[in-house]
């Protein structure tokens, strides 16, 4: 195998990006021993944000590039050469999913369906929410599902003094049903979207084979964390939304944008200019309005398109490997693998492969979604709800331990696991 200097550099950078997400709480702690508004504590605490971990790796690979070719036009043609679909369209949905209408409507309706179990609303708003929210990535994809719930979780969970057991758990929990949650369809779930058209996969076909499993998966472990933290759930104080009401009309047109924002998803020119009539919507009904999530989503776009820049040259290791291994094998190494590497890109690697049989198939895009809760670049939406959370009260000055995440993720993943590969 002629591996190429650029390939081993993009690697090298991969890596150590990789233990820079898990070096993030210390970079935190660092910031916090220098005087407030120096400039080491901003750069440290810039350094601390998990957001801008890949996005400043991948700016060191172009000026790698540059250097190993001895001209920028060579780092500028790759970079051009990238598909930054993804991260652009996570950014707009991003912000049009989190605006005040759309997570008002969703709270309603969950705060409906949590009438229906006869329990105190603290524990039954989070059993709804963490078992209907992550289906519903099914239809408005996850990013959006993702920005919805991590919404709601932070202002009726994260901000009221729950335990770091309960928030690990639940973190870890969100982010594995989100994973595994938009499988109903194909179309929602970043990996499974990488594959559909090429491998001929519709949405009757991945109800069939993954979405039962999905939401058999969900309903079990949302059931059993809620089991577990049952007394703390149930004695927490529930902060409702105070916001006034907001006119039928204008939710009708905030679903119509993020419904186009959808639609056009592989269109960035059409669904970037839909997002700036959205804008211009919510300037002239801004007192419904809250100030829009336009740092978060910019701050997690850099996360992915730095991902999809350092991402795109592994494949020279991770395509030989996905070639090489059997049906159990695959599935358990796309879980492992894909809580270092995107879950999407894994999957579009292998799409790559030729004559991958239809049980191989199954085995890598079981695998990539149920590790897609494992770490914070484990999964596209991932990151999204990390912006969100780790501005909680609960993470306050010190952001989210990606151990922490790991081990609250765990559980989960192991239930995804066995509805997805042990009782196929």
């Amino acid at each position: 195998m002629n591996v190429l200097p650029i390939e081993v550099l993009a690697t090298v950078l991969f890596g150590l990006a990789v233990l820079h997400t898990f070096c993030v709480k210390r970079f935190a702690h660092w910031a916090n021993q220098f005087p407030p508004g120096s400039i080491r504590e901003n750069l440290l605490h810039f350094l601390a944000e998990t957001e801008v971990v890949f996005g400043l790796w991948a700016a060191t690979l172009f000026l790698g590039i540059a250097a190993l070719k001895g001209s920028f036009k060579d780092a500028v043609d790759y970079i051009e050469g990238l598909n930054f679909n993804e991260p652009k369209f996570v950014f707009v949905i991003m912000v049009v999913a989190a605006t005040r209408p759309v997570v008002k409507l969703a709270e309603t309706l969950i705060s409906l369906a949590a009438r229906l179990i006869p329990a105190r609303e603290s524990v039954t708003f989070y059993i709804a929410a963490l078992f209907i929210g992550p289906l519903l990535g099914s239809l408005i994809t996850e990013p959006a599902a993702m920005t919805l719930l991590a919404l709601m979780l932070k202002r009726r969970y994260f901000d009221c003094g729950i335990s770091r057991k309960l928030a690990y758990a639940t973190l870890g929990l969100l982010f594995v049903n989100i994973s595994i949650g938009g499988t109903l369809t194909h179309f929602a779930a970043p990996p499974v979207l990488m594959v559909a058209t090429q491998w001929s996969w519709d949405s009757a076909f991945m109800f069939t084979h993954f979405g039962w499993r999905a939401a058999a998966a969900c309903c079990v472990s949302t059931l059993l964390v809620a089991a577990v933290f049952w007394k703390e759930l149930y004695g927490l104080k529930v902060e409702r939304d105070a916001s006034g009401r907001i006119p039928p009309w204008l939710t009708a047109l905030h679903l119509m944008f993020l419904a186009l924002v959808v639609a056009f998803a592989h269109h960035p020119d059409v669904f970037f200019g839909t997002f700036v009539m959205f804008l211009g919507l919510v300037t002239a009904t801004k007192e419904y309005q809250d100030e829009l999530k336009l740092r978060e989503g910019l701050l997690v776009g850099f996360f992915l398109a730095g991902l999809v820049t350092l991402g795109s040259l592994q494949a020279y290791w991770l395509k030989p490997l996905i070639q090489n291994l059997g049906s159990d094998a695959l599935f358990f190494g796309a879980t492992a693998l894909t809580a270092i590497t995107d879950n999407a890109a894994l999957t579009y690697l292998g799409s790559l492969v030729e004559g991958i049989s239809d049980e191989l198939k199954y085995a890598l895009v079981a695998g990539a979604v149920t590790g897609g809760g494992l770490t914070v670049i484990a999964n596209a939406p991932n990151p999204a709800g990390a912006g969100i959370l780790q501005a909680a009260k609960v993470f306050e000055g010190e952001g989210i331990s990606p151990l922490g995440l790991f081990l609250g993720a765990l559980p989960p993943t192991m239930i995804a696991i066995v509805f997805f590969w042990l009782l196929r």
